[in-house]
């Protein structure tokens, strides 16, 4: 899996954030449109996409897109 897919895939959750918002170290936390609605459609593209599926402790323990991506990677 690739960072740049990862951060895409991650950035077309998002409606009105643009693209160039996001790299590995956004803290997507901090993003005004951030929202639990976020954080439950991050969980499906995760499960989607990547056949990973986290629990919401998991989710509430990130911050930044490269510790999601970590998530993600250490459990494919």
């Amino acid at each position: 899996m690739e960072t740049t897919d990862f951060i895409k895939n991650f950035a077309d959750i998002f409606d009105e954030t643009e693209m160039s918002e996001f790299s590995l170290e956004t803290n997507f936390r901090d993003i005004d449109e951030w929202s639990s609605l976020h954080a439950l459609a991050t969980m499906n593209m995760i499960d989607l996409k990547y056949s990973v599926k986290l629990k919401p402790e998991e989710m509430k323990a990130t911050n930044t897109v490269n510790e999601l991506y970590n998530l993600v990677i250490s459990k494919i």
